[in-house]
């Protein structure tokens, strides 16, 4: 197969690797013509992923048309801030019959757009109507490392989850399928809320019942979402749900865990963005469920609690308070 990774992260570099080393013929894009021309020289992303020694059906560019042109799968692993943009310029160069696979997980923050609907919205004629979604538990440095990994597969069209499933499935990575979008899709994207959360609860050091409450209720209200944009709720207890909340929530690997790690201990938020080099998909997302709950009624305390520590500078502590004291209320209401 000849498939493009749009993303040249510590992710897209991991999955690009996983397609690379079954013989594929993979083109990396990166935006950095100088990253690209690097990662291209050494075989190694030495930036974001520099255990991981690429193999040499691997091209690295900066040329996004000449990545996408003719290639059968485009795999989208930007941020999901930045999928409309680069992956809309990228339609234009794209084959009428190429498949599309979002490894991106978020929500459009104006519009409160998943990325299942922004790429309906910029992909032409029968692409946006082939679309595929991977999410599960999977830390990009364990997946370059070879380590064992499950995650899942999703589409509208059975054909087309299956064919993509078995483009990345391996021997240490296993893809299930399935044909809840929206479930996937938001579980994918909540989990990295419910992770800062999770982190603010470790930076105070509030011990492993509070870790476990917030991941038990932060599912709950992930649940409550998907299940009101149409998801299957027992998709929430699978790879894309669960699986990945309790990796994000406890991984020290995790970008969103670190964010709430450095903001309980009493960082401000701008203080913990500057010294990442990688982006935390969950600062954006937050703002985004915080917006989108509010549009549909749902009811998303940990996610309000959130939002208010990273956009309206309340204290980390109150957060407990806050959610502490609510009233007693049935488990499954």
């Amino acid at each position: 197969m000849e498939i493009a990774v749009i993303g040249a992260g510590s992710w897209g570099t991991a999955l690009a690797k996983v397609l690379a080393d079954k013989g594929n013929a993979v083109t990396l894009w990166g935006r950095s013509p100088e990253h690209a021309a690097e990662i291209q020289e050494t075989r190694v992303n030495a930036r974001y992923l520099p255990q991981a020694r690429l193999p040499d059906t691997l091209t690295a560019t900066a040329d996004l048309e000449a990545a996408v042109h003719g290639k059968q799968y485009v795999v989208s692993v930007v941020p999901s801030h930045t999928v409309r943009e680069v992956l809309g310029r990228a339609a234009r160069a794209m084959s009428a019959d190429a498949v599309v696979v979002s490894a991106s997980k978020g929500i459009e923050n104006d519009s409160l757009a998943t990325m299942d609907e922004v790429l309906k919205e910029i992909m032409p004629g029968k692409v946006g109507a082939r679309l595929a979604f991977l999410s599960g538990p999977s830390f990009a440095k364990e997946v370059g490392n070879g380590l064992p990994t499950a995650v899942v597969m999703a589409s509208r069209d059975r054909r087309v989850a299956e064919d993509a499933a078995t483009l990345f499935q391996g021997e240490r990575f296993r893809v299930y399928t399935s044909d809840d979008v929206p479930g996937v899709e938001l579980g994918g994207a909540l989990k990295n809320v419910m992770a800062i959360a999770a982190g603010v609860a470790d930076g105070l050091g509030l011990g492993n019942n509070s870790r476990a409450a917030l991941i038990t209720r932060g599912l709950a209200e992930i649940s409550r979402l998907a299940v009101r944009k149409a998801a299957n709720p027992l998709t929430l207890a699978g790879l894309a749900g669960m699986g990945d909340l309790v990796l994000t929530c406890t991984g020290d690997l995790s970008r969103n865990r670190h964010v709430g790690l450095e903001l309980g201990k009493g960082k401000t938020l701008a203080q913990v963005l500057a010294g990442m080099s990688q982006v935390a998909e969950g600062v954006k997302t937050t703002r985004s469920a915080h917006d989108l709950a509010q549009r549909l009624g749902v009811e998303m305390p940990i996610t309000e609690a959130m939002y208010k520590v990273l956009y309206e500078d309340l204290p980390a502590k109150a957060v407990v308070h806050g959610l502490m004291g609510r009233a007693p209320k049935h488990e499954l209401a």
